[in-house]
Formats: C-alpha cells, sequence, structure tokens
C-alpha cells in the first residue's frame, strides 16, 4: 500500500509539473507571437489538452514507471511554428527557457515550504537525502505526507528544470543556445538546429540520449 500511495505521489507531481512546464511553453509563444500551441488549447493549466496530445508520455509511461522504477519517466510536448521560430530565434529561446523557468519556480516555492516547515518544527532534516526525503515530516500523518509531497516536488522539477537545458537532443534547449550566448557556447553546439515540429521533455534520461536509438528518435521527430 505504501509502494502504491508513494507512486500516485509521484504521478500526481509529474503531471502537475509537466503540465505547468508546457503551459509555459505555450504562453511565452503565445506572448512572442506564434499562437499554435494557443490554438492547441495548451495555454492551459488544465492537464486534460496535454494529455490529449500525448497520452503515452503524460500517462502511460509515467504510471507505469512509478509504479515499476518509483520514477515517472514520461514525456510532453508543445506545438509551435519553425518558421516563427527561425524568424525570432530570440522569441523562440525565450519560448524554450518557460519550461525550466517554470520548473525552477516550483523549487523555489517547495524550498520555502521546507523551510517553513522546519521552523515551525513540522519538517525535520532527514538522516539521509533522498528524492523523496529532502525533508519528512517530524510526525505520522499530515506532516509527513507533506514532507513526501514536497520532497517529490523539489526533487522532479529541479531535474525536469536541469535536464530541459542541457544542448542535447531531444532536449528543448537544443538549438536555443545560439540565440542567446553563441560565444560562450562550442562550435559543435552552435550547429545544433530546432526541431521544426515540436518540442520533447523527458524527465531523466541520459543513458538513453547518449544511445544510437534514442539518437535516431529525435531525428525522427526533426
Amino acid at each position: 500500500m505504501e509502494h502504491f500511495t508513494e507512486a500516485l505521489g509521484w504521478y500526481v507531481v509529474f503531471l502537475f509539473s509537466t503540465t505547468l512546464h508546457e503551459a509555459a511553453h505555450a504562453w511565452a509563444a503565445q506572448k512572442g507571437g506564434d499562437l499554435t500551441a494557443y490554438h492547441g488549447g495548451q495555454v492551459s493549466l488544465d492537464p486534460l489538452p496535454h494529455i490529449k496530445r500525448e497520452p503515452l508520455g503524460m500517462v502511460v509511461l509515467p504510471l507505469l514507471f512509478s509504479l515499476m522504477l518509483r520514477w515517472p519517466f514520461g514525456f510532453a510536448s508543445a506545438p509551435y511554428d519553425p518558421v516563427w521560430a527561425r524568424n525570432y530565434p530570440r522569441r523562440a529561446a525565450l519560448m524554450a527557457l518557460a519550461g525550466p523557468a517554470a520548473n525552477f519556480l516550483l523549487v523555489i516555492f517547495a524550498a520555502l515550504i521546507i523551510r517553513v516547515g522546519l521552523s515551525s518544527g513540522g519538517f525535520v532534516p532527514p538522516d539521509f537525502l533522498s528524492l523523496t526525503e529532502i525533508t519528512v515530516g517530524a510526525e505520522e500523518g499530515f506532516w509527513a505526507s507533506g514532507a513526501l509531497l514536497v520532497s517529490m516536488i523539489f526533487s522532479l522539477n529541479l531535474i525536469l528544470g536541469i535536464f530541459n537545458l542541457l544542448p542535447i537532443p531531444p532536449y528543448e534547449w537544443c538549438g536555443n543556445e545560439e540565440a542567446t550566448a553563441p560565444s560562450l557556447m562550442p562550435r559543435s553546439l552552435r550547429a545544433v538546429k530546432y526541431c521544426p515540429r515540436r518540442m520533447v521533455d523527458l524527465p531523466l534520461q541520459p543513458l538513453r540520449v547518449c544511445s544510437s536509438p534514442t539518437r535516431e528518435f529525435a531525428r525522427g521527430l526533426c
């Protein structure tokens, strides 16, 4: 029962975090003049439009992986106009940054909750840090459940935000570094271009990113 509760918690946090992440992309694109995601209904914190676009990545895979591995592997995507992205590279870079920025805001929010919990005595430092124990409840029940939930929010969003800033296909920052700091990036990374139809967010999949099948998968999206 405890395992099922933890898996359900991971999935709920994944669904909320990914929905906010994709909505941030869509909102930034809308403000920058690309209405592709807006017309798809993705400028919304309602998870349904995002689930309808990627049911496998938003429901099936994260639920299965949460139950089997206690980690909600999944993916989501936000459509955008490649012509707009080429014509307005800085706006496209801001669009790409909006998703990770939303995740880091959730990290800050979780950290503030942890700080308040520690100050009030409801939370205490864990004996060992883990993805589900950034902090722990001083007592069973409300405080223990709250500590578990806020630890999941902190861990998942920190990882999701960092990995979506990596200039490696299929992460969304690939192709955007040229618009912001070309002189700071190696020539090999500046050569990476936008995938023209969508951005894909893959929480914590570093091994598959380096593998040949994943490179082929990323090319297939381009």
